[in-house]
């Protein structure tokens, strides 16, 4: 029996297509933090159990989210990510034939703008996001969670279809979101950041995208994305580098 838990903020751009793609699951549990678009409306064409929060961070939100399942097996989803026929076949014979295996990382294969991203560090990018109820937990990460497993964890084949960019309007919403989100992350952990730092890390984070992790044979898309890489990783430590004047000021 298996529990899909979905945290949302404005996501009518994706919902339908998540939600339709879980339809057979046992219960769809829908987290969401005051959307002001259509994505509680949608939601509820799959769902009865939506619920509207505040906003804790993505760790102590997805955590609530799981809280509130009631099935052995969890799936947790983003709103832009989908199942397709075979890994729904997949992820139903794990869960009938695993008696002895706690969690399953699922490859992930993501799209930017249109197109599927095969390298720049992207795939096959496993994250753990079956798992059984009672064995696991996400960490309280405000960005960057991660879903904690005690006992054995196996992978699956068939991948999570990920549209993680749509368009550029999306790539620079999330770079702006994901950069303040990983500054606050990193000012809580004690780091300090300078301009040239800033600098430095996004000027590596392009290299490494682009050629050392090889999204040079992605086309212009790979480009695309080592340019967006970077952009995020220079703004996240500019942002801290902010944060701490403002704290010196206060």
């Amino acid at each position: 029996m298996l529990s899909v838990i979905i945290i949302t903020k404005n996501e009518s751009q994706h919902i339908a297509r998540c939600l339709a793609s879980v339809a057979w699951a046992d219960e769809i549990i829908v987290l969401d933090s005051g959307s002001t678009d259509d994505t509680v409306a949608i939601c509820k064409q799959f769902t009865d159990q939506i619920f509207v929060t505040d906003w804790p961070g993505f760790g102590p939100q997805k955590q609530r989210a799981l809280e509130k399942a009631q099935y052995e097996w969890v799936l947790s989803l983003d709103a832009d990510e989908i199942i397709n026929d075979e890994l729904k076949a997949e992820i139903q014979q794990a869960m009938l034939e695993s008696t002895h295996i706690q969690g399953f990382e699922i490859p992930r294969l993501s799209s930017y703008c249109g197109r599927q991203i095969k390298h720049g560090g992207w795939w096959p990018d496993y994250v753990l996001r079956l798992f059984q109820r009672e064995s696991g937990h996400f960490t309280d990460d405000i960005v960057h969670e991660r879903i904690v497993v005690t006992g054995k964890i196996d992978r699956l084949d068939n991948p999570i279809l990920h549209e993680a960019f749509v368009d550029p309007n999306e790539v620079l919403h999330k770079i702006n979101s994901y950069s303040s989100l990983g500054a606050q992350k990193l000012l809580t952990q004690g780091k300090k950041s300078n301009l040239g730092l800033a600098i430095i890390k996004g000027l590596w984070t392009f290299i490494r995208t682009y050629f050392l992790k090889a999204a040079i044979l992605d086309g212009a898309e790979g480009l695309m994305l080592a340019i967006s890489n970077a952009e995020g990783s220079y703004y996240k430590y500019l942002k801290l580098r902010n944060l701490h004047c403002k704290q010196k000021n206060d």
